[in-house]
């Protein structure tokens, strides 16, 4: 009797606040098949046209990489992050599209929010809204999911607050590219995992500089590594799909 009524007295719910940070982090896991890991961010065809040679390339190469993802993706997050919903998400979406300058990181970006709103739908089923919304823009034929819009969006239907948002899609981006780095030789797992810790530093001052803005003010600070992966489709070998 005594067990039981001290099994009952730990069995109870969790602070709302607690379940979030679960969430947060099955969001950014590496295990959820979203598709990031296909994808190397133009580092294989930089590689190849002998811009990336080293670890000390590899740092440039990826520090230019976050700076050109918070000045042009962090402002969809971030929109989308604020007003989740349907009307925001599709408007953001179609800016997005007529945005993104090559057919490779086009192609990427849409391959990874398809795959990203599929799991969020399969996986959150307490925010029913995002297979609501998933059914409904299927059934129209006429849109494509870009990933940053629907970061914003599943982040923001999970109660995720912008900030958290926005280094939350830097990160991912800096894990995916290191993750590329990798299987391509440039660095071991230790020296990238020492790498993350270095560029974390870098990373927070980027996602300070360019959080919270409109997409009216999303830019290219970085065009070349945008011809790179643009260059991707050429490449006679590749590993990756991007």
């Amino acid at each position: 009797m005594e067990c039981k009524m001290e099994t009952d007295e730990i069995e109870e719910p969790p602070p709302t606040n607690h379940l979030l940070q679960w969430s947060q982090w099955q969001l950014i896991d590496s295990i959820l098949p979203t598709g990031g890991f296909a994808h190397s961010f133009g580092l294989e065809a930089a590689m190849q046209a002998q811009i990336v040679m080293g670890p000390e390339d590899l740092k440039t190469f990826v520090i230019h990489l976050l700076e050109n993802t918070g000045s042009l993706l962090l402002p969809f997050v971030y929109e989308a992050n604020k007003s989740p919903n349907l009307d925001t998400w599709t408007k953001l979406n179609r800016t997005l599209e007529a945005t993104l300058t090559n057919e490779v990181s086009k192609k990427s970006s849409i391959s990874q929010g398809s795959a990203l709103l599929r799991v969020a739908a399969s996986v959150f089923p307490e925010v029913p809204s995002l297979k609501t919304m998933r059914d409904k823009l299927l059934g129209s034929g006429t849109v494509s999911f870009h990933h940053a819009p629907v970061f914003g969006l599943t982040c923001g239907l999970l109660g995720f607050d912008s900030g958290t948002s926005q280094r939350a899609y830097v990160f991912m981006t800096m894990r995916d590219v290191l993750s590329a780095a990798t299987r391509l030789n440039l660095v071991g797992p230790l020296g990238a995992a020492a790498l993350q810790h270095q560029i974390a530093y870098v990373a927070e001052e980027i996602v300070r500089k360019w959080m919270d803005r409109p997409v009216e003010e999303a830019c290219q600070t970085s065009p070349l590594l945008d011809t790179i992966q643009g260059c991707h489709g050429y490449l006679f070998s590749r590993l990756f799909c991007s």
